[in-house]
């Protein structure tokens, strides 16, 4: 009977060291689980953020095109830097014309095409594109005379207003002597370069 008991005990220490393996094995086996589980969990994650991604990606933003009704701030410098006309910053409202109508000279509006909603950009224009070179024929000497009762009160820097050619004119008295005003009729940016800080803060497509 001894050896029986012996023989059990054997048994049930082989069994108990059978269970202990096989519980260790277990334990081991469930990290590997743990692990691919993060990497699925990781990989789902990324799949998404890449779909959304590419989703925000295929939807361009708005781009200024001809036809487009857009509204813009605006600095306009000479090429020594000095302001001569702006709308930034000084309660001024923003500028809003409808791109390509003619509505402003031909340099600032080619100058917004393909701009993005918020973009800021510097353009620079030449004379040509803006408001012409200077033209001669419109720098004319006028007798004081012409001016009848007002000849007396002419002086340097006064506009003068008048028609030439069948167009509207302003000029103004660049110089002047005992019976001769000059008044030049150009436009006052004639034979100007400018230069333009663009920032375009709507788009209405067209």
């Amino acid at each position: 009977m001894a050896a029986d008991q012996q023989k059990a005990a054997h048994e049930t220490t082989k069994h108990d060291h059978k269970a202990h393996e096989t519980q260790k094995k277990a334990k081991f086996e469930i990290k590997p689980l743990y692990i691919l589980a993060a990497i699925i969990v990781i990989g789902v994650i990324y799949l998404a953020i890449s779909s959304t991604s590419a989703k925000a990606a295929g939807v361009s933003a708005p781009v200024v095109a001809t036809g487009d009704n857009i509204s813009v701030e605006y600095t306009g410098t000479f090429t020594n830097g000095t302001v001569f006309d702006t709308n930034a910053g000084n309660g001024k409202p923003p500028l809003t014309f409808k791109v390509g109508g003619g509505q402003l000279i031909q340099g600032f509006d080619m100058g917004v095409i393909g701009m993005s909603l918020n973009e800021t950009k510097n353009i620079t224009i030449p004379p040509e594109q803006a408001y012409g070179p200077v033209d001669p024929s419109l720098i004319i000497p006028v007798p004081l005379s012409a001016f009848g009762n007002q000849s007396s009160s002419i002086k340097l820097g006064d506009q003068i207003s008048t028609i030439i050619s069948g167009i509207q004119r302003r000029g103004v008295v660049t110089s002047l002597n005992a019976t001769v005003a000059t008044v030049n009729f150009n436009a006052p940016l004639a034979g100007q370069t400018l230069i333009f800080k663009i920032k375009v803060l709507s788009i209405q497509k067209g």
